[in-house]
């Protein structure tokens, strides 16, 4: 609970520190709100008008005012007004954030459903010719980047089946269970590919570290069943590196898969930040980015308290 504490209190500064990055960040990108909604239209506006509107949109203030009102209503709990969709960015970001969490779930439950098997089969079956199999599989997921397999997989379907997976909506898992599988499992795959690789990867070569330790060596010694020995003594010590691998990347999918999002046209957090950005709809970059590291930090704590329920030898705290 002490290092959890600690943890939990330093999530506050980080914060902080990834607000003023943002907020800077955005600002020095050519334009702004009103350029970005008007378009060419904004060079008629009369300097009167240009005046009301960068009031409306908040940006007439100098930086520092404008991130002390930004702050000030963050630590109220405001995190400002979208100008793009007229309400509260923090409702915004809860309706696109859904469809994000259960592709990145999704994702990494096919990458370690394949990944983790597979790096346990090569290892086991060390420099045979099946382990050449998995590593080239591996070396493949690893080399292909996502937006290439996505455009294949629709392509395929197109083509040889005549088929176009469901694209632009997203229907609730709770309102149609099979219509919104059906909407995600092609996503899902083609974000899972390259991460079932380097989980494959990792895997083998963290089984094959722990394979030749002195406590599977004896488990080996008393007349252990293989199989005991690999998925029971062997194998939740292998796992460190792989929740590892598994914790940064799951915070990265949160942060929103854009690419794939923008291939499948589906309406979740990645395409909203570029969406925002393209729009210079301020309020709406630094509440999801402050939405997103709140939520890597959550996920590498858990990685963190993971760790202690695979290995009892590991203390938080260096206790």
């Amino acid at each position: 609970m002490n290092y959890v504490t600690q943890r939990l209190a330093v999530f506050p500064l980080i914060l902080l520190g990834v607000s003023v990055i943002v907020f800077i960040a955005i600002r020095l990108v050519p334009g702004d709100a009103i350029t970005a909604m008007l378009g060419t239209e904004a060079g008629l506006l009369t300097p009167p008008q240009r005046v009301a509107l960068a009031a409306y949109f908040g940006i007439d203030q100098p930086w520092p005012i404008q991130y002390g009102r930004w702050l000030l209503g963050l630590v109220q709990g405001d995190l400002g007004i979208s100008v793009t969709y007229g309400k509260p960015v923090l409702a915004v970001i809860l309706e696109r954030f859904p469809l994000t969490l259960e592709l990145a779930l999704l994702s990494m439950l096919i990458a370690l459903l394949v990944g983790i098997p597979a790096g346990v089969y090569a290892a086991t079956h060390n420099e045979k010719a099946s382990d050449l199999a998995v590593r080239i599989f591996a070396m493949l997921g690893q080399s292909t980047p996502n937006f290439v397999l996505g455009l294949l997989i629709i392509y395929v379907l197109s083509v040889a089946f005549g088929f176009l997976p469901a694209m632009g909506q997203f229907t609730p898992l709770l309102v149609d269970p099979i219509g919104n599988l059906g909407q995600m499992i092609l996503p899902a795959i083609t974000l899972g590919f390259a991460f079932a690789a380097s989980v494959t990867r990792i895997a083998r070569s963290a089984m094959l570290d722990v394979l030749s330790d002195d406590y599977v060596r004896t488990a080996r010694s008393k007349g252990a069943p293989a199989r005991s020995v690999i998925w029971r003594h062997a194998l939740p010590n292998a796992l460190i590196p792989v929740v590892t691998l598994s914790g940064v990347e799951f915070g990265y999918l949160l942060g929103g898969a854009v690419i794939v999002e923008q291939i499948f046209a589906l309406p979740g957090l990645g395409r909203l930040v570029l969406d925002a950005i393209g729009q210079r709809d301020y309020a709406l970059v630094q509440g999801c980015v402050l939405f997103v590291a709140l939520n890597f930090m959550i996920v590498n704590l858990l990685v963190d308290l993971a760790y202690v329920a695979l290995d009892p030898r590991i203390r938080l705290g260096g206790r």
